[in-house]
């Protein structure tokens, strides 16, 4: 699976990456930097046409403008295995990015994430998951209580990300207007 994602810019990233490296200090949570920069995904997708999906991406990030995100709070998704995040505000042009993504991606992809359909894509950054638990939860929300999460984040690209190895890595960013 490739991810579409958007991917942040400092000081957003600094500030993202330190707390992603204070909660590997603290609690010994690592699996989130398997991508090492942050980010926000707009889907997950198994492409038919590499080539064409680039494309498409290219020219979407050509006819986009930078614009700011916003954040608040600290977010969670449940499980066996917790997500912790910080949720990003869905905005007009947000949404209208991730729709025109959507269209460009679906036709030429065999597979696509499900929760990244309109109706269910909940906007985030992650700063833990897959090495999380339960019962970490408790300690990692009160070590993470007194952080700020109302960020500004600039959206200025497009990059697909690709796994390597045990990473995700860049296979190409489309800076916007370009």
């Amino acid at each position: 699976m490739l991810a579409i994602t958007s991917l942040l810019a400092p000081p957003s990233s600094d500030h993202i990456n330190k707390l992603i490296k204070s909660l590997e200090t603290e609690f010994g949570l690592t699996d989130v930097q398997a991508t090492p920069e942050p980010h926000l995904t707009y889907q997950l997708v198994e492409p038919i046409d590499l080539d064409a999906l680039k494309e498409g991406l290219r020219q979407i990030a050509a006819t986009s403008e930078s614009f700011i995100a916003h954040t608040t709070g600290l977010g969670m998704f449940p499980g066996e295995r917790p997500v912790i995040h910080i949720p990003v505000l869905r905005s007009d042009y947000l949404n209208q990015l991730h729709h025109r993504i959507l269209e460009v991606a679906a036709p030429m992809c065999s597979r696509t994430d499900k929760y990244s359909a309109p109706d269910l894509w909940l906007p985030h950054v992650s700063l833990a998951l897959h090495d999380t638990t339960p019962e970490l939860l408790g300690p990692v929300l009160q070590f993470l209580n007194n952080q700020t999460f109302n960020l500004e984040l600039e959206i200025s690209n497009l990059a697909l990300l690709r796994p390597d190895g045990e990473l995700f890595v860049r296979e190409v960013v489309y800076m916007f207007g370009e």
